[in-house]
């Protein structure tokens, strides 16, 4: 060993957490509880599982979320390389309108802030566009149909308009634009 050499210990595997958030077609909520608690029980039965737990929408939400846990890497891909997931997603298809999938290593992810959004003027470029590309959509689209409609009733209908689909497209720019937005930071 050299005076510049540093001996290295071995890392401990992380825990690994994945959330699965799915939005449950309104009808079938029981179903989809009664398929999320075998699932839970199901991941219990794997090697390095530590856990699992539902979280039931709120009031005029249709979206639950699945947590799991495991020790490590290695333990959640036995999981998901599983012949009983893959029978358990079909099952599931059924019941939900939407998915995602977010995954989080160490136990810190439990406690830790977001990580720090990227420069401001990125979103602040993005929402302008975005409003701009609106506004104008509703001028072209709108005013002919509206034009005579007294000014405070067409600034609220475009107000409505904008803000809707704002609250729509934001998060899918976001999750598509999201390298730029979070700029080119090296870790």
């Amino acid at each position: 060993m050299t005076g510049n050499s540093v001996a290295r210990q071995p890392v401990a595997p992380e825990p690994v957490t994945v959330t699965v958030a799915r939005v449950v077609r309104p009808e079938e909520h029981e179903a989809f509880e009664q398929w999320a608690a075998d699932v839970q029980e199901l991941v219990g039965r794997f090697p390095g599982s530590l856990g699992s737990s539902l979280l039931r929408p709120g009031p005029a939400s249709d979206e639950y979320h699945l947590v799991y846990r495991f020790s490590d890497d290695a333990s959640l891909a036995v999981w998901e390389r599983s012949s009983e997931r893959r029978a358990a997603l079909e099952q599931v298809s059924r019941l939900v309108e939407q998915e995602r999938t977010a995954r989080a290593v160490g136990l810190e992810t439990f406690f830790a802030v977001p990580a720090r959004p990227g420069p401001a003027w990125r979103s602040w470029a993005l929402t302008v566009a975005v409003v701009l590309v609106l506004t104008t959509t509703f001028q072209l689209l709108a005013m002919p149909f509206v034009g005579s409609w007294p000014w405070p009733s067409r600034l609220l209908l475009s107000a409505l308009y904008v803000v809707t689909v704002l609250r729509l497209l934001m998060p899918r720019l976001s999750r598509w634009l999201g390298s730029w937005l979070q700029g080119s930071r090296r870790r």
